[in-house]
């Protein structure tokens, strides 16, 4: 089995919407990946949905609550071991860390490593919104009037 991260021709095809991770290359020495790894492919089989982008969130918010760790972390790990899907398949912390560490170059600190720049790749390659990152909703302080 070859792993594909790393070769962008592997999703030249516009036909693939979601890429499911591979297991950890050492699965002795990277125990916290591979934990969450299994729970994630464990969970994903027994999601009542027909929609893909509704079953890999679900496996991510469940792995996070079991494991009692950020949705967000949960979604960096499985994006560092192949998980390619659309946004909307994505927790909303995860979204946000992701577009801030693309906006930055990446030699800078906090910037994106090479599993977020080929994710960014994939999301322009199935025809996602490129402005994305700047489409968010910012709540607005209304000073509250006294009588």
């Amino acid at each position: 089995m070859t792993h594909y991260i790393g070769n962008r021709d592997v999703f030249s095809n516009q036909n693939i919407r979601h890429a499911l991770p591979l297991p950890p290359p050492s699965a002795v020495e990277q125990k916290d990946e591979m934990a969450i790894y299994a729970r994630f492919m464990r969970h994903l089989r027994h999601v009542p949905s027909s929609r893909m982008e509704i079953k890999i969130l679900s496996a991510i918010q469940f792995t996070a609550d079991i494991m009692d760790l950020s949705d967000a972390h949960v979604a960096k790990v499985l994006v560092d071991l192949g998980l390619r899907a659309p946004r909307v398949a994505f927790p909303a912390d995860f979204l946000s860390f992701i577009d801030g560490a693309l906006m930055r170059s990446p030699l800078d600190i906090g910037g994106p490593n090479a599993p977020m720049v080929e994710l960014r790749d994939f999301w322009h390659s199935i025809g996602e919104d490129k402005f994305a990152a700047f489409k968010t909703n910012f709540d607005i302080a209304v000073p509250v009037l006294s009588a």
